[in-house]
């Protein structure tokens, strides 16, 4: 007697060939044989890199404690907020940075005329 034992490949986000998104067209039960075809959106989370699903992992059983994240990879403050932003873009979250708060609020205080052009200026090139 033959056994043959298949076991799960994760699911591809992104195409081998071009890169673009893969979209899920076939769902079957191993156990009745049922198949079932169409077009399935996939679970936001299969979109993360292997590295991000481990950091994500990380992040959770942490607690989303930040200093404990750091200390558990190795890694810095500002590098720990890198990888959230990156993991939440990836999930399809806009994430506003720091710099982008920072420009928008020397637009508006130009807006209301609290500063000159010539002070906007020279605080978004610094």
């Amino acid at each position: 007697m033959r056994v043959v034992v298949q076991l799960a490949n994760p699911i591809l986000s992104k195409c081998p060939v071009c890169g673009r998104a893969m979209q899920v067209t076939k769902l079957h039960c191993a156990k009745c044989h049922t198949t079932i075809e169409g077009q399935f959106d996939a679970c936001k989370f299969c979109r993360l890199t292997e590295e991000q699903r481990q950091f994500i992992e990380v992040f959770l059983t942490s607690r989303g404690n930040i200093k404990e994240v750091e200390r558990l990879l190795g890694i810095s403050y500002p590098t720990v907020r890198s990888r959230l932003d990156a993991v939440l873009e990836a999930l399809g979250y806009r994430v506003e940075r720091e710099q982008d708060q920072r420009r928008k609020e020397i637009i508006e205080a130009l807006d209301k005329g609290e500063i000159t052009s010539e002070e906007a200026i020279r605080l978004l090139q610094n």
